[in-house]
């Protein structure tokens, strides 16, 4: 099972994709306060369909609380449009962290200096915008992460 971190998340749609995404591939959601939004606000419930109340959703008053939590801080991978290694030349296995930032800026220089900086992966994109849709992101790199997983199996 994958891990999904949201951190500050802003827009309810977007965190409702996510959380529908979660569902049906059988991931985790984790949430980072604080929120641009509440929990129970009816865009969110509206993106997340009725899928919302299968979701594996835990939420977190801040980051310190959230990284108690990780038993390999190895296993974490920051979304980052600065990293200079893609998601694609990335091994991923069961139980990986896959952490987003909030729309409006990203994830914080102080939260990725937390980690390794090799863990920092970004996703290849025309020069033509300046990022993805964060529920997209989510999508490219749970589907990247979730084949690989899959061919280790056969």
């Amino acid at each position: 099972m994958l891990n999904i971190v949201l951190v500050e998340p802003e827009i309810p749609n977007n965190t409702g994709n996510i959380g529908r995404l979660c569902v049906g591939t059988e991931s985790r959601l984790h949430l980072i306060h604080p929120f641009g939004f509440v929990i129970n606000d009816k865009n969110l419930k509206r993106s997340g369909l009725d899928y919302w109340i299968h979701l594996d959703v835990t939420e977190y008053q801040n980051v310190a609380q959230w990284m108690t939590q990780i038993p390999d801080q190895s296993r974490v991978f920051m979304m980052s449009s600065h990293a200079e290694k893609s998601y694609l030349e990335t091994e991923f296995q069961d139980g990986d962290w896959l952490v987003f930032g909030k729309e409006s800026v990203g994830l914080s220089a102080e939260f990725l200096a937390l980690f390794d900086k090799k863990n920092q992966l970004k996703i290849p994109m025309s020069p033509l915008i300046r990022s993805f849709n964060i529920a997209n992101s989510v999508a490219f790199v749970v589907g990247e992460a979730k084949r690989q997983i899959a061919a280790g199996k056969i």
